[in-house]
């Protein structure tokens, strides 16, 4: 029985492999448009049988919702979704062990969720918009809020069969230099997903687990290069020379990434700018039934085309405040998140400093207010730089008293940059980070270092006082008699 499901599943990649040669002979697809897409359902639970796609075809985001649709009408409504920053069907054929090295695959806990479920669906390809709007669609048909997790949190979480779940678990990729550092980080990635599955099967809810990315992580022009060369067996074996492409490809990504980076928010009093912000990530969350409802503001705020409604804001040259006003945020169709901030001058160190004295939301008539006046300033002439600003994990805003309406909602601000005075030509100033110059490492290498001094220093001590006796015992001679009131 072992033998026939490794068989299958070996025929499954060797079906991907197949396609990616397909891929290369298809002048008229696009081959960096298209990410992988699989579906399955936990053990001993069926779902209606879908037949896959032909070899060659791009499943679009209409015959993606129609995947969707099947798989949830009849099966598991849990849905458990796996979404990587980046895929390709070349990773699963390049560290998958699909020529038949299956001791070295990247996804044991992959192969092994596939093998042991009786419906699993194989999208080989999918257009990446439509991958980028599953979230939405399984939204739309769950009729439920996507709850973004963590593995160490899931067990925490009761999931009931009668009611729908949709758990968002977040997966990175990054590729360097390095061959081994994709394989690398595609097995942890694998490693989550076992740990989620395994929590999941611990629980004993029925669900459909769906593995998928936002982009692929393959261009089309590496693709035709490795087809001038001979075919992906030729390719595996070739070792250094993909180096060299992989490298090139990496330094091309990263400068489409950098021209991509969205502009910061601007507040103009006039024809000056007085208030600019960015930040990679604005998302907040509310509790709601003993339940996280999360939603993202970063695609309103910042991004091409988008130009956020900021009435409201004001800056003088003692207070500042930026309004950031939304639509439909968690129910509520008027939505407000309100920056103040304030700069004066302290005596002790004899410079202007600038505050953020609150983050408030407006919602409802209702504000929930955080202060964040202790942990967020910089010097007035700087702005202020953290990697991540929030409520609940190592906070820098706390609720103003614990009746106060904040204590209902997190926030989250991730690569936040802020600066509401002397602002100067449109750009930030020297930004002061949040993190300090003494770490916790740091700390606890000194102490080390000072208590090993220490034992050094007493220990020299202890030798300087050791004294050579004056007097000896010759053994031929009478004996020494030492008076007692020497």
């Amino acid at each position: 029985m072992a033998a026939t499901a490794t068989l299958h599943l070996r025929g499954i990649f060797a079906r991907m492999a197949v396609f990616l040669l397909l891929l290369n002979t298809l002048s008229s697809v696009t081959c960096d448009e298209q990410v992988p897409l699989l579906l399955w359902t936990s053990d001993g639970i069926s779902s209606p049988t879908q037949s896959p796609p032909a070899a060659g075809h791009i499943i679009g985001q209409q015959q993606l919702t129609s995947y969707l649709e099947k798989a949830l009408n009849e099966g598991p409504r849990n849905v458990v979704l796996f979404l990587q920053d980046k895929m390709s069907i070349e990773d699963f054929t390049m560290y998958g062990g699909a020529f038949g090295n299956k001791q070295d695959t990247a996804f044991p806990n992959l192969e092994g969720a596939l093998m042991s479920s009786s419906s699993r669906l194989v999208l080989p390809a999918v257009s990446w918009p439509a991958s980028n709007a599953v979230i939405g669609q399984l939204q739309d048909q769950l009729e439920t809020s996507p709850l973004y997790m963590d593995p160490e949190t899931l067990s925490q979480l009761r999931l009931n069969a009668s009611s729908p779940a949709l758990l968002v678990f977040r997966l990175p990729y990054g590729l360097g230099a390095d061959l081994m550092s994709a394989k690398e980080i595609l097995s942890g990635n694998d490693e989550v997903i076992g740990q989620v599955l395994s929590t999941m099967n611990v629980q004993a809810v029925p669900y459909t687990a769906i593995y998928t990315a936002l982009q692929p992580s393959r261009e089309a022009a590496s693709l035709s290069m490795e087809a001038g060369l001979g075919g992906g067996r030729s390719l595996l074996q070739a070792r250094g020379g993909y180096r060299e492409r992989e490298r090139e490809r990496e330094r091309q990504r990263r400068i489409k990434d950098k021209a991509g980076i969205h502009a910061p928010v601007e507040f103009k009093e006039g024809e000056d700018t007085c208030i600019l912000l960015w930040a990679k990530g604005l998302s907040v969350s509310i509790l709601r039934s003993g339940r996280w409802e999360e939603h993202d503001l970063t695609p309103s705020t910042f991004g091409e085309g988008v130009t956020p409604q900021l009435h409201g804001s004001s800056c003088t040259k003692t207070k500042s405040k930026l309004v950031l006003n939304y639509e439909n945020v968690l129910g509520h169709r008027s939505f407000k998140l309100i920056f103040a901030m304030s700069q004066r001058n302290y005596q002790v160190s004899a410079r202007r400093w600038f505050t953020l004295d609150s983050v408030e939301l407006e919602y409802d008539r209702t504000t929930a207010r955080f202060n964040g006046s202790r942990k967020v300033y910089a010097p007035a002439e700087y702005s202020y730089r953290c990697e991540s600003v929030t409520n609940f994990r190592w906070p820098q805003l706390v609720p103003r008293s614990l009746t106060d309406p904040a204590n209902q909602w997190r926030v989250s601000f991730q690569d936040f940059q802020i600066q509401g005075f002397n602002v100067s030509g449109g750009e930030f100033s020297y930004a002061s980070d949040c993190a300090g110059f003494f770490s916790a490492g740091i700390w606890m290498g000194l102490m080390t270092s000072l208590l090993l001094v220490l034992v050094l220093t007493y220990g020299l001590h202890m030798i300087m006082q050791l004294h050579t006796m004056d007097r000896f015992d010759d053994p031929k001679g009478p004996a020494i008699s030492v008076p007692q009131t020497e």
